[in-house]
Formats: structure tokens, C-alpha cells, sequence
């Protein structure tokens, strides 16, 4: 690495980010890798950063905690990668080591979890300083599809374990997912791992609600079209099977609690900056069972490769591509996807 400064995404508090010139990071323990950033995005919870809901990140911290990338340098302890080998990079950073990583809990990892752009700088940099390197990247097999794979450092795994194991899919059951931004669809695709027979998609945006269709969603409901609790339970004998909250506001997480059938699961996969009132008194009889959680990526070996042998093609969520120059270009397209009509951005540091 001849270069001692790049460019990063800044944040510097609420509503305000920066394209700022930092120094390059450097490896700091003999478990790092530093990584040149080939391809990276932002995930929508870096708006919700930048609105102030997650105040554990600083002024000064570097955004993201997704992206593809080339080794530059590697700690002396790091035996499972080598500079210039190409590497997906987990959003979630894991010691492999510790009880929580012992049973999988990644995301709880006693000296990791999800730190990137979160306690420590992240991705959304020309290069990012990766701990545990060896159980925190994943080698990139020869031609594969590096945008695709820039969808499993984090809305993949999250819509799959969070959403869709969570929310106990199995062949049969109704689905319903509230929320058609990438979690949302990350859910739609891997859902259909399992083989429910409907899957319901309820959003907004019609735009979305007709992309979700082509990726195999059988019922769509635009939330601002009626009562979509009533909407929702028209497509049903008594309920869903499987309500997946992908949204993170209290009004789409009181949806979810209203259209669960007895025996029914609720998996909440949203990111809420505020409190959600608990329908207790009407969901103690019914036997439902309502699950949390923070993406583990323990599936993502299994999705890296079905993603690879062309069995789920996440860059169809591709809607925008832009230069690294141009980042607060695509974090303007990203924050107002509506009307952008954006899904998942992309931005090239080639």
C-alpha cells in the first residue's frame, strides 16, 4: 500500500455525513486484514444511523458494514487469506472463539458482533480494517458475480435467518412480509427455500410491490390502499402463518401482530429507533411466538453458494450503480428510494 490517505463516508452526527479525506487504516492486530473496497452500498440501516436511532455510533465513525474487496495486508496470525485475494466481507465480525461464537450466536461475538460502521469504521471507505479476519471474510470463488455477492455481506443473511428461520417457514404455510425494501426481499427470496404456498408482500410503493411479484411473491398489498389488516386477512382462512416485520416503525409491527393466526410466528426483522406497544392481551391465547434478532450470517456459506451456482440471483435487486466519487449521490437516491424508484445501490471503487 503506497497511499496513506483515502476517501470515506463520515458521519458527524445527525443528518450530517461527509465525503471526508481520513488516513488509510492499518493493521493493528495479528488477527486483522485491511481490504481495498472494490464494491460496496448502503443498507438501510445507515439511514437509521443518520436519523439518530442507533446513538452508539459516534461523530466520526466511517459508514457501512457491507462490501467486496481484495486483501491488502494481512496480520501475522491470519492463516486463511494472503494479499490480493479477492473477499466478501460479513457485516458481522466474529472471534470464533468465544462461548456466543461456539454456538453460533456471531452477532454476540464477545470481541466482534456487528462493529463495522457501528463502534469501529467500516466499508463505505476506499479501504476498511477487518478484526478476526479469517472468520470474518469469505473467499470469493473464481467468476463469480461480485455485485451479487455484495447482497450476502448482510440483507440476505438477515432476510433469510432473521426473517425466514426465525419465522419457521415451512411447505405450506401463508407468509406474509411487511416491508418490500431489500430486507424484505431478501426474505421473499429465501422463503422460497421452503416451499410456503403464498407468499404476501405488503408495501407502499407499487413499484416494489410489482418487482416483488417478479421474484416470486403471489399476493401484493399496497398498505395505502384501505385497511391492510383487513386486506391481508381477506387472502386468508384466520390469519398468516408467518408475519415478517421488515420495516421497524410500530405502525407495520402492530400489522404483524394483527394478522398472526393461533400457532402462528411473528418475526420481527426491522430496525426500530422507538418503542412498539405489545399486543399482550390479545396474543397470550393464541400461541404465538414472537422472535428478535441481529443477523448472525451463520447461513451465509450456504447462500454464498447458491448464489454462485445461479439459484438465487440477488443483483435483480440492483436498481442504481454509481462511482465512489459520486457517494452522496447514491446516498440521496438510496434515502429517497420511492421516488427514485431504488432498491439496492451500488457503488464501484474500481
Amino acid at each position: 500500500m503506497t497511499q496513506d490517505s483515502m476517501k470515506a463516508v463520515v458521519y458527524h452526527g445527525p443528518s450530517k455525513k461527509s465525503l471526508d479525506t481520513v488516513p488509510v487504516p492499518k493493521v493493528q492486530k495479528p488477527t486483522d486484514a485491511v481490504v481495498r473496497i472494490v464494491t460496496t452500498t448502503i443498507c438501510g440501516t445507515d439511514l437509521h444511523i443518520l436519523k439518530g436511532d442507533v446513538p452508539a455510533v459516534t461523530e466520526g465513525r466511517i459508514l457501512g458494514h457491507e462490501g467486496v474487496g481484495i486483501i491488502e495486508s494481512v496480520g501475522d496470525a491470519v492463516s486463511n487469506f494472503k494479499p490480493g485475494d479477492r473477499v466478501l466481507i460479513s457485516c458481522i465480525t466474529s472471534c470464533g472463539k468465544c462461548e456466543y461464537c461456539k454456538q453460533q450466536m456471531y452477532s454476540h461475538c464477545e470481541d466482534g458482533g456487528w462493529i463495522l460502521g457501528h463502534l469501529i469504521d467500516g466499508t463505505q471507505a476506499e479501504y476498511v480494517r477487518i478484526p478476526h479476519a479469517d472468520n470474518s471474510l469469505y473467499p470469493i470463488p473464481e467468476g463469480a458475480d461480485e455485485e451479487a455477492l455484495v447482497m450476502l455481506s448482510d440483507i440476505l443473511p438477515t432476510g433469510h435467518e432473521i426473517g425466514v428461520l426465525y419465522g419457521a417457514v415451512k411447505p405450506g404455510d401463508t407468509v406474509a412480509i411487511v416491508g418490500a425494501g431489500p430486507v424484505g426481499m431478501g426474505a421473499l427470496l429465501t422463503a422460497q427455500f421452503y416451499s410456503p404456498a403464498k407468499i404476501i408482500m405488503v408495501d407502499l410503493d407499487d413499484g416494489r410491490l410489482e418487482m416483488a411479484k417478479t421474484f416470486g411473491a403471489t399476493d401484493l398489498i399496497n398498505s395505502g390502499s384501505g385497511d391492510t389488516v383487513a386486506q391481508i386477512m381477506a387472502h386468508t382462512k384466520d390469519g398468516v402463518d408467518v408475519a415478517i416485520e421488515a420495516v421497524g416503525i410500530p405502525h407495520t409491527f402492530d400489522i404483524c401482530q394483527q394478522i398472526v393466526r393461533p400457532g402462528g410466528h411473528i418475526a420481527n426483522v426491522g430496525v426500530h429507533g422507538t418503542k412498539v406497544d405489545l399486543q399482550i392481551q390479545d396474543l397470550w391465547i393464541k400461541n404465538i411466538t414472537l422472535t428478535t434478532g441481529l443477523v448472525n450470517t451463520n447461513t451465509t456459506p450456504m447462500l454464498l453458494k447458491t448464489v454462485t451456482s445461479g439459484k438465487l440471483q440477488p443483483e435483480r435487486l440492483i436498481s442504481h450503480r454509481f462511482s465512489f466519487d459520486d457517494f452522496m449521490g447514491a446516498y440521496e437516491v438510496f434515502g429517497n428510494a420511492s421516488r427514485e424508484n431504488a432498491m439496492k445501490v451500488i457503488i464501484n471503487n474500481d
